[in-house]
């Protein structure tokens, strides 16, 4: 491969003081969210594609442009991976904010089975501390609330301001509301955790845009998949703190931990003055200069980065062709609505497949019979399954196609969910420890397998589906869907596993299996194969309303 294949989003080589790219050319100084086009102004536009009514949806401005597609196709992910550290090390940095939005949540389920919260902030229930199914609803319900309207907000300073100042922004604040649970010694003082939730939920829509729009085709699938690794990180690294605090008799015990979480805001606005900017948020603003600098510091020195810039510029054009606008309203516009549906879809699934159980692991393995020093320990190894499943899920995303790793992962957790169900009906169960260690184990392979399919390639299919114009808006609309069918399942799981309440142990895994069964017949029916596809390519595609299963054959001129 040449030097010049090497190295763009769209892999074409220009000479290094030129500004255009074959028939392209793209202008500094031009107007707030527009780019001038040469080819567009003055010359029929070549290799254009057409739909009904003669409307011209797809214009790739020249032979250069169409060379750019195809070798942003043939970019290896090895070659990839050498020639765009940047890329990757900066997407990493944004996902910091993802693994402070796993830590807190987790950290607060794990706290359910700590003896000293427990003593602190519970009452007495047949001799045993525990923490009222009321409270442990409301307490939960920082984090789903917290997304769906921090979800909401971030899209908006995000195409304000940028996404470098928006994460800048929320890093400052997350450290300002973590005094709030650092001193707490009751319940309603707690509450304080929705206050920290709202600005959490605007990390889960930050950084997949982020690592979406920093990254080649090439390695787009690794990058957004990321984010699943990173809640897991976070959900891994706040069982580790709670399992080396928990047997402490003071408010140290959950204090300590609440504390702890001042890390990762002091390592991110460390690096935060030196990250880059989103070059596709640079070009909808029309600061192509700012863009291709950007470009730049995010690959390495023999990356020629005009032609991604091209090609960058090109996509823009292409979608205000097709009417797509930057609004809420402009997801569910026709042109739109299709993706914004799997965008939801993907995301809500990730609750519905059982997800949310993660949160309750450690109180589950108790519930389910294990002594409370081996439920950590347990939970801990259910959380590194998890780990393991998504860097797994790395190598499966080169070899298979997104929509075979998502359904065949989720007909596996519909198996394994009915599979725990099953063994909590078995007579004498609660007195059967082979049992008990079976159900505990089944619960590790189904985080596994979530880990591996579902968790991560939802990222990755998220990012892919949704318009660039309104990329920001989709993940959030999803982030906030998802977020609200998490507050049904906060409000649902405590009163299905507490003793007090259905006292529903291991049966849980009928409702969670049923519903998954009911997602995956959805999910075949409607989530397209996006592997490898440019945003453009996916931009004609559905403008052309590709059937679902013709998306991975089809062929774009």
């Amino acid at each position: 491969m040449s030097r010049g294949t090497y190295g763009t989003f769209a892999g074409v080589s220009t000479p290094a003081d030129s500004t255009s790219t074959g028939a392209m050319s793209y202008t500094t100084g031009v107007g707030r969210g527009n780019a001038k086009h040469s080819s567009l102004d003055s010359e029929p536009a070549r290799g254009h594609d057409i739909l009904k009514g003669d409307i011209v949806v797809g214009a790739i401005a020249g032979d250069e442009a169409r060379q750019a597609t195809e070798d942003e196709h043939n970019l290896s992910f090895r070659d990839a991976v050498r020639l765009y550290p940047s890329s990757i090390g900066w997407s990493v940095f944004f996902s910091l904010g993802i693994i402070m939005t796993a830590f807190d949540p987790q950290l607060l389920g794990n706290l359910y089975a700590t003896p000293a919260f427990q003593r602190d902030m519970g009452y007495l229930y047949q001799g045993s501390w525990i923490i009222s199914a009321p409270w442990q609803t409301g307490l939960g319900m920082g984090s789903p609330i917290g997304q769906v309207v921090g979800a909401f907000f971030a899209p908006y300073p995000m195409e304000k301001y940028g996404r470098k100042k928006t994460f800048g922004a929320c890093v400052i604040l997350t450290a300002a509301f973590i005094f709030i649970q650092f001193f707490a010694r009751t319940l309603p003082v707690l509450v304080g955790e929705l206050l920290g939730g709202l600005v959490l939920g605007t990390y889960a829509t930050i950084a997949p845009t982020y690592a979406s729009e920093a990254s080649p085709v090439a390695l787009r699938g690794v990058l957004t998949s990321y984010i699943n690794l990173s809640f897991v990180m976070g959900q891994l690294i706040a069982n580790g703190v709670i399992a080396g605090t928990s047997t402490l008799s003071d408010h140290w015990a959950y204090s300590g931990p609440f504390a702890s979480q001042w890390i990762w805001c002091l390592v991110i606005l460390v690096g935060w003055p030196f990250a880059p900017e989103s070059p596709w948020f640079l070009i909808r603003k029309g600061r192509l200069d700012e863009a291709e600098n950007a470009l730049r510091r995010l690959a390495s020195k023999k990356v020629d980065v005009k032609p991604a810039m091209a090609m960058m510029i090109e996509t823009d054009r292409l979608e205000q062709e097709l009417e797509a606008g930057t609004t809420y309203f402009d997801c569910f516009q026709k042109i739109n609505r299709r993706r914004t549906e799997i965008a939801m879809g993907v995301y809500s699934i990730q609750v519905i497949s059982g997800i949310y159980l993660v949160g309750y692991a450690t109180y589950f393995f108790t519930l389910a019979g294990l002594p409370t020093d081996k439920a950590f320990d347990m939970s801990i190894g259910f959380l590194a399954l998890g780990f393991v499943g998504t860097l797994c899920s790395w190598v499966l995303l080169q070899k298979f196609g997104r929509r075979t790793i998502y359904n065949t992962g989720l007909a596996a957790l519909v198996v394994l969910l009915l599979v725990i169900g099953i063994l909590d009906c078995v007579p004498g169960y609660t007195e059967n420890a082979p049992l008990i260690w079976a159900q505990s184990s089944l619960m590790l392979v189904w985080n596994f397998c979530y880990g591996l399919s579902v968790g991560p390639v939802c990222f990755v299919i998220l990012c892919e589906v949704s318009a660039t114009k309104v990329r920001s808006k989709t993940i959030a609309v999803a982030t906030a869907t998802q977020a609200l069918v998490g507050i049904v399942m906060t409000i649902a799981i405590p009163y299905l596993i507490n003793p007090d309440q259905a006292n529903a142990r291991g049966k849980i895994g009928f409702f969670f299996g049923g519903l998954s069964a009911l997602s995956l017949v959805w999910s075949f029916f409607r989530v397209p194969e996006t592997k490898g596809r440019t945003y453009e390519e996916l931009d004609i595609m559905f403008s052309r309303k590709v059937a679902t299963r013709l998306f991975k054959e089809y062929h774009v001129e």
